[in-house]
């Protein structure tokens, strides 16, 4: 478990945590010199067996509250220091705000300095703290008067932080590995050294790892887990990672910087959160308000874009969007801080919503609507609220990355939905089934009205149709819900156009009689695409009149169209294909090889080659091709 101390500058918070676990945090010439602490310091007390506490000791002074951000975000539990002699002072009061906004419930106070006064103050000051704690989220935590001069009250504090400790238990242990670096520095013998707070997971040593948002990999050589020799590393602790990776150096590592599980390296520079605005606030918040943000162990200029409001007034909450001034990496459920623009004070916090926010309709109603679902901390609750409110479906890979969630997690997760999950692997979609069978409903009736409305055809281009639905689907879910009906034989999916299952298109007399005409000059020119200005002049008919008709009967898989005013037979094409197989199984499938076995001469030999790619049929390379997908799929 991760402790951090937290008040007044000069309330004896390191000297405390010296009395506690026998460390001098202040680890700093400047520190030493002024007596105050500047940057973070860390201390560690050995319990039973594998417990160990860690302290993380911050600093105090109001200009260096920054840095006391850096150590308070990942942390599990929190001891505020406040002086028996000075009580409550304005840092006290931050420092409780801060801890407030960030939600910490875990944690004691301790009244330092009691050698310094008599009982009566001691009594007023814990009256007073009291009062100041009413109403946060530390309301109620025990309250023990210490002196860390003569020893008193040191003992129960540490036997309570020992107990609180023997009980915590993190819900983020299964989750990927996630360190927010705090500092970096190179060992002689070693290496490249980062050290943290762990947020989420395990790590052991030997294992492949990302520093974002950069993205540089890196290996585990060793580690230090709450200041001792490890072979793993978990969430709760602070870890010190010796790691190494090709052309990784110091200065390209920053505190703010993440070392974690390359599955979730995931930079965004917006984000969906919803924050609360301090009640000492004197103005209400308002759109675009420039900021600092602070959440995992970085500082971030950052603007606060409005989502369902125009400003948050003193003491209310809201949801908003981040847009961040340079990429970071963020996960559902991370707890942040914003200061002002001149970083002096902070004036709100919150958690992370969504990590993959959109820039375009962040305000419009059913964006809101999803990430009302999303900010549900329950993952099962919240996607199933979410597949309900998205006709379209979730990003299930975004999901999953939002949640740090386990390959093992996920699917435990998706058996427990009634969801339909569609896509490639790295592209899966996650729909509701009323959403799916809605979709399939309304493509029946489409296509039903346009054979009503338009007999003289075969049926629609798929996406033509996909554009008359209201509301309109995506084309991933279209085509998802298109291959079922094909599938079960609901409609047939011919040349990339819908037709219902026995449905023919109806030619009249005319149109019957040119058909006979043109399907006989196709059959006597065999295996060559037949010119369709050539076909108009033999015919005594406007050439524009005759492509636009065969344009039409292509739509139906009467002819297949190989270029702008060619057309082939169906069963042309197939002999073609077959010889293009034939060839690339043999040896292979040269343009000179396929005119020799074709015999449809180089100009035309040219134009089927070019067919069969953008069909998908073949795939060019240099002078050869090969073959990508079976004709028998295709043609």
């Amino acid at each position: 478990m991760i402790i951090a101390t937290s008040g007044h500058i000069d309330h004896g918070k390191t000297v405390l945590v010296k009395a506690l676990t026998g460390v001098d945090t202040d680890r700093l010439p400047e520190e030493k010199a002024r007596g105050i602490s500047i940057d973070l310091g860390y201390a560690y007390h050995q319990l039973e067996q594998d417990h160990v506490l860690g302290f993380v000791d911050v600093p105090g002074h109001e200009r260096f509250v920054r840095n006391m951000l850096a150590g308070v975000t990942g942390i599990d539990c929190v001891l505020l220091v406040i002086a028996a002699d000075d009580g409550p002072m304005p840092q006290t009061e931050e420092h409780l705000a801060i801890l407030d906004l960030l939600g910490l419930s875990a944690g004691v106070v301790a009244i330092t300095k009691i050698d310094r006064t008599d009982k009566k103050r001691i009594e007023e000051v814990m009256e007073l703290t009291e009062m100041l704690l009413d109403g946060t989220s530390l309301d109620g935590a025990p309250i023990y008067p210490v002196s860390a001069i003569n020893g008193d009250g040191i003992d129960d504090l540490r036997t309570h932080l020992e107990t609180v400790a023997r009980k915590f238990k993190s819900t983020k242990l299964d989750g990927n590995f996630r360190l927010a670096i705090d500092r970096r520095f190179t060992v002689p013998g070693a290496g490249l050294v980062v050290t943290g707070s762990v947020f989420s997971g395990r790590v052991a040593v030997g294992d492949q790892l990302n520093i974002s948002p950069a993205g540089h990999q890196v290996r585990v050589r060793g580690i230090h887990a709450q200041n001792r020799d490890a072979e793993t590393g978990r969430v709760g602790q602070r870890c010190a990672l010796n790691i190494t990776g090709p052309n990784i150096i110091k200065d390209e590592i920053h505190r703010g910087d993440w070392v974690l599980d390359e599955v979730i390296h995931a930079p965004t520079r917006r984000f969906d959160a919803r924050i609360r605005l301090l009640k000492s606030e004197t103005r209400a918040l308002k759109h675009w308000t420039p900021a600092h943000l602070h959440i995992g162990a970085c500082d971030i200029g950052a603007r606060v874009a409005m989502l369902d409001r125009k400003n948050i007034a003193p003491g209310e909450s809201a949801i908003v969007q981040l847009v961040l001034d340079e990429p970071t990496n963020v996960l559902h459920g991370d707890r942040l801080i914003l200061r002002d623009q001149s970083a002096r004070r902070t004036i709100a916090g919150g958690s992370v919503i969504d990590p993959f926010a959109p820039a375009r309709g962040r305000s419009k109603p059913e964006r809101l609507a999803a990430v009302a679902a999303m900010e549900n901390s329950d993952p099962i609750d919240a996607l199933r609220s979410l597949i309900n409110v998205q006709p379209n479906g979730v990003n299930l890979a975004h999901f999953i990355t939002s949640r740090n969630l386990t390959p093992f997690q996920a699917e435990a997760l998706w058996s427990d939905l009634d969801m339909i999950i569609t896509g490639r692997d790295t592209e899966q979609i996650g729909i509701s089934r009323s959403h799916w069978d809605a979709l399939a409903t309304s493509i029946l009736k489409a296509l039903e009205k346009w054979h009503r409305t338009q007999p003289d055809q075969l049926g629609p281009a798929a996406n033509t149709l996909r554009l008359t639905l209201d509301p309109r689907p995506s084309v991933a879910f279209f085509n998802a819900v298109v291959g079922q009906l094909a599938t079960a034989k609901e409609l047939i999916l011919t040349n990339r156009r819908l037709r219902l299952l026995g449905h023919q298109m109806s030619m009249n007399a005319q149109d019957k009689k040119l058909w006979s005409e043109v399907r006989q000059t196709m059959e006597n020119a065999g295996l060559k695409p037949v010119s369709m200005h050539e076909v108009a002049e033999e015919l005594d008919i406007k050439s524009n009149a005759l492509n636009a008709f065969m344009r039409r009967l292509a739509g139906t898989g009467f002819v297949i169209q190989i270029s702008q005013n060619r057309f082939l037979l169906p069963d042309a094409i197939q002999d073609l294909a077959a010889m293009a197989e034939l060839l690339a199984n043999q040896k292979e499938l040269t343009a000179a090889g396929f005119r020799n076995k074709s015999g449809i001469g180089r100009n035309m030999t040219i134009e089927i080659l070019e067919f069969f790619d953008k069909a998908g049929f073949t795939k060019r390379e240099g002078n050869t091709r090969h073959i990508v997908k079976p004709a028998a799929g295709l043609f």
